[in-house]
């Protein structure tokens, strides 16, 4: 598969991927920028050891975490204050998806890579290569974080 492919296919899951570690659309972006940078650089040095999508979605993970320690910030417990109005609503879709997002935001790091992960629709044996841990705990863990998006849902009145 050339690069073009590549990006085409995975651009969207990768930025949403991004977006659940930083919450914030433009600074997704740039990481998953540098996602694909990576990516192009280091094709011919594929393997082929694991499944593309899940070696791709490891980058993008390592890339994610990287720039965040390297901007000294923890994004993930600090909401930003200056949300855009649309997508504070809850009224609609988009407004769920916002809470979503910044629900997952809020969690530990090894549960936003693996909710991400499960979002993007990866098989829990392909998450389990992602992020170290055997495929059982995995399973436990989407349960566990699953419970824990739901109260936060109906916390703020949502179901």
């Amino acid at each position: 598969m050339d690069f073009k492919n590549i990006y085409t296919t995975y651009w969207d899951k990768i930025f949403r991927l991004c977006l659940g570690y930083v919450n914030d659309p433009d600074r997704a972006k740039d990481f998953a920028q540098e996602t694909f940078l990576t990516v192009w650089e280091k094709l011919p040095s594929f393997r082929q050891e694991a499944a593309l999508s899940t070696w791709i979605f490891r980058i993008a993970t390592n890339t994610c975490l990287q720039q965040i320690r390297a901007e000294r910030k923890n994004h993930f417990t600090e909401l930003p204050d200056d949300i855009p109005q649309e997508m504070e609503s809850t009224e609609t879709m988009a407004g769920d998806i916002a809470m979503l997002y910044r629900f997952i935001a809020e969690l530990k790091e090894i549960d936003r890579i693996i909710i991400s992960l499960e979002l993007e629709g990866m098989n829990q044996a392909e998450i389990s290569k992602v992020v170290g841990l055997q495929e059982g705990n995995i399973r436990v863990r989407i349960h566990r974080i699953k419970e824990k998006l739901n109260e936060k849902f109906k916390k703020n009145g949502r179901q």
